[in-house]
């Protein structure tokens, strides 16, 4: 059965975004080490890097693509259907790359985001609208927006020395339709102060708490772990305290 978007009910609605996670997961563990080397042996930018990484990740992914060209300001777009065992429907998924030396939240920006932010900022209450629709339309058909997040977290031993990949978080961003659950108000928030500043006109930014992200569901956290001595990634699908 194919089921219209705009007709998923919130809990349907994160179990779309679980399953594509968990694609996400399998698909960077699938990739192993490959990406420490990858990252220590680049000469790219840090953010390109990451970006071509995620790119190459995605190309494992498995699903049914919509032949729909999917606009946004995220490294990665893609139209498909996703199928679960009751029903089927149509995703906008995107996923965008960060490449930082903080492994404890990213750097978003609202053209990446569905959901809303509410947040105190030096005791103002702040509103910002996220700028993807839910539920948005490309090529007159609807497709649930679905945003994960590849962050990779990175040391630099020494100037002399290359970038080492420590840690990539992988982040399932809940969909403006979840507002009430993850962010309903500044008090009760999943994010914490961006790097911008309004007095220079720099575009609002807002960090993701993986930590706060976290204690609201589980599952939508995931992290792996490089160990350079062994050339292996560690890291298994983790729900909380249901594992």
């Amino acid at each position: 059965m194919l089921k219209e978007p705009n007709k998923l009910s919130p809990d349907e609605v994160e179990a779309i975004e679980k399953q594509s996670l968990r694609s996400l997961f399998l698909a960077a563990k699938d990739f192993a080490f490959d990406a420490f080397d990858i990252f220590e042996q680049s000469s790219d930018d840090q953010k390109d890097i990451a970006e071509d990484i995620t790119r190459e990740m995605l190309e494992r992914l498995g699903g049914y693509r919509v032949e729909k060209r999917i606009l946004g300001n995220v490294d990665y777009r893609k139209a498909r259907y996703v199928v679960l065992p009751e029903y089927a429907t149509r995703q906008a998924l995107f996923v965008d790359s960060k490449a930082e030396k903080t492994s404890s939240s990213a750097t978003l920006q609202m053209s990446q985001l569905s959901l809303g932010v509410y947040q105190l900022r030096s005791g103002v209450e702040m509103a910002e609208k996220g700028a993807i629709q839910p539920v948005s339309i490309h090529g007159g058909l609807e497709f649930i927006s679905t945003t994960l997040l590849a962050h990779y977290y990175y040391e630099q031993p020494s100037p002399s020395k290359p970038n080492r990949l420590s840690q990539l978080t992988l982040a399932a961003i809940p969909n403006g339709r979840l507002q009430k659950k993850y962010n309903p108000s500044s008090k009760d928030s999943i994010w914490i102060v961006g790097r911008n500043a309004p007095t220079r006109g720099e575009d609002f930014r807002v960090r993701l708490s993986f930590n706060r992200l976290s204690a609201k569901a589980a599952w939508r956290i995931q992290r792996l772990t490089y160990d350079p001595v062994k050339r292996s990634v560690r890291g298994e699908w983790s729900e909380g305290d249901a594992d």
